[in-house]
């Protein structure tokens, strides 16, 4: 370290970059300064604020320097050496391969098309767009306009003239004005081609313009059917126009650049504004790495953006003031209008994007810890898989009257609530336990397969051995045995069984798997209670009412399907009962509780 102080001593007072390397040689860190020796001086005071500046400081073992004329002349070359070298301590932008671009391919007769991998190849490329949308919307707009080829033919000048290639079906259509048989020259297409950059760059008002000259040239002419196809294209162009105009189309063409710090995590937006229309808009996501200045960060940005996406804009909209190298580039902080209401705009598409990435992370952290959970069940079940989907059945009756059973079911821990089922006892007459959990088994997974939908990886039965190898039967005469496992919860002593196991396993009482089974168990017993109670007030209630003289099944139904129970029906008056099942039936029902409440 003495060496290294030595060297900082004798540094150069000028503006310029300097660069850190470590033992092996490598480039850690490129920073520039407007005095050379002040600036990485300031890095060996021994006190950091940072702890990344410290542990960056002792691996440095050897400093290089480039000097330069000027501040702004640094500032362009930290920005080409950091991208060369993408040293550890430097902040990096994220490469935009993922992101969808639009490409005017570099050959005759030009293909217009989207593509998600740019190449070197002297090919234009407009975005990157961060939206599909978008993409699709310019794309479709284009096509509505203008006429281009979609084939990867050669069109070379002696390729058309030895007739090598034949119109296919997008001439047929009207897509292509077939430059493979030389049917369009280069000279009309290549028009087509210089109006589309024009779009893509933003300048519809200028194309607006271009036709309505042409427009007037064919009136002026004569030539009425293609002066109103320019009209139908200048409708288009409009219509699009108006879609995307959000602010004073007076604001020509400018950059907008808004800045959001939260810790260490930094969010900058670049809105791209040509006519009062937004064009594009991109968000940067940063991590602060050392002790950069919030200035330094947003200046740094902005050139890479602006060389990124080919911007020319001669007036930068930023939210603070920066020392940025572009002369013919104006910076403005606006206070009030238009400029303002831009600005505000890209500050709240960046506190939504920051609110979503934080959603996003809460959610991760909430599936991290089911994740967690369902292992723990798996382990203690020891399941071949992890149980997301866990479904629970449960048989109710009363000295074999009304038998009914409940299948609730259970995903990601949580109860599933619109997925539970209610099964009537179709097939088994008398108290059959056994035999009427083999039918809904049954029923539950025959109807699963028909329909294709997802099986559950884990099935409770509320229940001992008895339940549990009926519910077995089912599943082994589906075919779904390998698939599924099927456990028993015996309430008593809280035992688990397995099938072809005579020995039950036994969890720790406080145990997250035998709390969730717990939890699921008691869903299915109360879900099939309730079931069985309502199915069992009915028939009394449907007794009481088919006692009465005179009143059949469909007179019940309706009364039912109106009023809903028992106790409602007894309330109502005659009138409310002759709306329903008409004014003899009501008089009957009316007069039969009207006398039972004179008995009592």
């Amino acid at each position: 370290m003495t060496d290294i102080k030595q060297l900082v001593e004798i540094l150069p007072s000028n503006p310029g970059v300097y660069q850190f390397f470590d033992k092996d040689g490598k480039i850690i860190y490129i920073g520039k300064a407007k005095n050379l020796k002040k600036r990485v001086k300031s890095y060996f005071k021994g006190k950091y604020d940072n702890n990344k500046i410290r542990v960056m400081v002792n691996k440095i073992n050897d400093i290089k320097y480039i000097v330069v004329d000027s501040e702004s002349d640094a500032f362009l070359l930290e920005n080409n050496l950091i991208k060369e070298y993408q040293p550890r301590y430097n902040i990096l932008l994220k490469d935009d391969k993922s992101f969808p671009w639009i490409c005017i391919k570099n050959e005759p007769f030009p293909r217009v098309f989207y593509t998600r991998n740019p190449s070197k190849d002297g090919s234009v490329y407009f975005g990157p767009y961060t939206s599909m949308v978008m993409v699709k919307t310019l794309m479709s707009l284009i096509k509505q306009l203008y006429t281009f080829r979609t084939c990867n033919y050669n069109l070379s000048p002696e390729n058309i003239k030895k007739g090598k290639y034949k119109v296919c079906l997008e001439y047929h259509l009207g897509n292509c004005l077939g430059p493979c048989e030389g049917l369009q020259s280069e000279e009309n297409y290549n028009n087509s081609i210089i109006h589309i950059k024009e779009i893509l760059k933003g300048n519809i008002s200028g194309i607006i313009s271009q036709l309505k000259n042409l427009m007037i040239s064919y009136a002026n002419d004569l030539k009425y059917e293609e002066a109103n196809l320019i009209k139908e294209k200048i409708e288009i162009i409009e219509n699009y126009k108006s879609r995307s105009t959000i602010v004073n189309p007076d604001i020509k063409n400018i950059d907008v650049f808004s800045f959001i710090e939260y810790n260490n995590d930094i969010y900058i937006n670049f809105l791209k504004v040509i006519d009062g229309a937004i064009v594009q808009s991109h968000i940067v996501e940063l991590k602060k790495q050392l002790d950069e200045t919030k200035e330094d960060i947003l200046a740094f940005t902005i050139y890479e953006i602006r060389k990124r996406f080919n911007s020319d804009a001669n007036e930068i909209v930023v939210p603070f003031p920066i020392d940025f190298p572009e002369n013919n580039a104006k910076l403005t902080i606006p206070v009030k209008g238009d400029k303002k209401k831009l600005l505000e705009l890209s500050e709240r598409n960046l506190k939504f994007y920051r609110n979503e990435k934080l959603k996003l992370k809460e959610s991760n952290i909430k599936h991290s810890r089911i994740e967690s959970l369902l292992q723990k069940v798996k382990n203690d079940l020891h399941l071949n898989v992890l149980p997301y989907h866990i479904e629970c059945f449960d048989n109710s009756n009363i000295q074999g009257k009304y038998p009914v059973a409940a299948c609730v079911v259970f995903k990601n821990c949580k109860p599933c609530k619109s997925e539970y089922r209610h099964y009537n006892i179709k097939t088994v007459e008398g108290p059959n336990d056994y035999a009427s959990m083999e039918e809904v088994v049954y029923r539950r997974y025959k109807r699963i397969l028909e329909e294709k939908t997802d099986l559950p990886q884990l099935i409770v039965i509320d229940g001992g051995k008895g339940q549990l190898a009926s519910a077995y039967k089912s599943i082994h005469k589906l075919g779904l045995s390998e698939k599924i496992t099927v456990i028993a919860l015996a309430k008593k002593l809280e035992e688990i069984f397995f099938i072809n196991d005579p020995v039950p396993l036994y969890l720790d009482k406080n145990s997250y798997t035998l709390k969730l089974l717990q939890q699921i168990r008691d869903e299915a017993h109360r879900f099939g209670i309730s079931f069985h109670r309502q199915k069992r007030n009915k028939s009394v209630s449907s007794s009481e009412l088919m006692a009465i003289e005179g009143i059949g099944e469909n007179t019940l139904k309706k009364l039912y399907h109106f009023f809903k129970n028992i106790d409602n029906i007894k309330k109502a008056s005659l009138a409310e009962l002759e709306n329903i099942i008409g004014n003899n039936k009501a008089n009957i029902v009316f007069k039969y509780f009207h006398d039972q409440n004179k008995k009592s």
